[in-house]
């Protein structure tokens, strides 16, 4: 299924966005690893909802405006980039870093948004200040945090078969993952105090091989989330050969 893509001009910076099929609105926030638009998941939610996927400045070749340093600046210019689609009783589904994104969002405002669903979805610090609930993806080889977000690592990417262009495009959006989700890693200290104000029914997805955020984690995550609008906590085990990465 083929997408169409546009840049919109922000009163601060620009946005690339993407999208595909008809229906009801579904803001997709892609993870670290950039934009999934092409993924073939985003083909089937398309024949259901017009699947909005923008690229987070600095992800896929874009620029990141020069006062950003951190996700709260990334928060803020998504209250405009919502403005600028439009988005009204959208579904809003994040993934890994875009988790968080969809997280923060919704515990400002869920007028917008029918459900959220947060998928793998980081963000938060659950256990104590020398515990490491998130994998240090920039402590560890890429080559080796690809495979941990396989079920089955032989469908990691082998990095030393890709072409310069593709390394610098992977390079590119390792650089914007680390600007937004460095320091504190991986998380607001904040957001759990916030939480309480995401209004809409919020479903929790799960990959059970996930090696960066396990599902002790997703669960703990979960339960931060008013238990009347918690739609559900899904852990999932989906033994697929191929196509089966986290997003961190």
């Amino acid at each position: 299924m083929s997408a169409t893509t546009e840049t919109i001009k922000l009163p601060v910076g620009e946005i690339t966005v993407s999208r595909k099929g008809t229906g009801p609105q579904l803001l997709l926030l892609h993870g670290g690893g950039g934009s999934i638009a092409d993924h073939p998941v985003v083909d089937k939610l398309a024949e259901k909802f017009e699947v909005i996927a923008p690229s987070h400045p600095g992800f896929n070749g874009t620029k990141i405006p020069d006062h950003f340093d951190g996700m709260p600046e990334l928060v803020h210019f998504y209250l405009d980039v919502l403005d600028a689609l439009k988005i009204d009783n959208a579904v809003l589904m994040g993934i890994s870093m875009g988790g968080w994104l969809a997280a923060e969002l919704a515990s400002i405002n869920c007028a917008r948004f029918s459900k959220v669903i947060l998928v793998d979805a980081v963000g938060v610090k659950i256990g104590g200040p020398t515990d490491r609930d998130i994998v240090d993806v920039f402590g560890i080889p890429p080559d080796e945090a690809a495979k941990l977000m396989y079920h089955d690592p032989a469908n990691a990417r082998d990095m030393s078969t890709l072409s310069d262009e593709a390394l610098a495009a992977v390079a590119g959006n390792r650089t914007a993952l680390g600007l937004y989700t460095w320091e504190p890693y991986m998380h607001n200290p904040k957001l759990p105090q916030r939480l309480h104000r995401v209004t809409a029914p919020t479903l929790f997805l799960w990959g059970e091989s996930d090696g960066l955020v396990t599902t002790d984690y997703g669960k703990a995550y979960a339960a931060l989330i008013p238990v009347q609008n918690l739609w559900q906590f899904q852990k999932l085990d989906i033994r697929l050969t191929q196509n089966r990465q986290s997003a961190s």
